[in-house]
């Protein structure tokens, strides 16, 4: 079998400073990644129709509809629901991603209300 290495990559949602932000270094204790007042966001491998790179509570348009990308733990996966309505889950994959615009964050959606 062939190995083939993946990038992990992650920005972060600054609390103190309400931003969003590309992070230069993150901390490590026994395997777990962390960075102090900050709440890491993973990429999660897919791009919109425009290219631009999807993460963890990104907000996406579909159609007029905003919908929030997150990790399922339970189904191992990456999902996204409505904002509207987080009781509806549908499982992300490249042929829904492509067809989707990333919007914002969550965390600056939230912000601004």
């Amino acid at each position: 079998m062939d190995f083939k290495k993946r990038k992990i990559k992650f920005r972060a949602w600054d609390q103190e400073h309400q931003l969003l932000m590309r992070l230069n270094h993150i901390d490590c204790n026994k395997g777990e990644l962390f960075k102090k007042d900050h709440i890491l966001l993973q990429f999660t491998g897919l791009h919109d129709k425009d290219g631009e790179e999807i993460y963890e509570m990104d907000v996406l348009l579909v159609s007029v509809e905003k919908w929030v990308v997150f990790w399922n733990e339970s189904r191992n996966g990456w999902y996204y629901s409505p904002v509207s309505n987080p009781d509806i889950q549908v499982q992300l994959l490249n042929n829904n991603a492509i067809t989707a615009q990333r919007f914002c964050n969550y965390f600056e959606l939230q912000s601004l209300v």
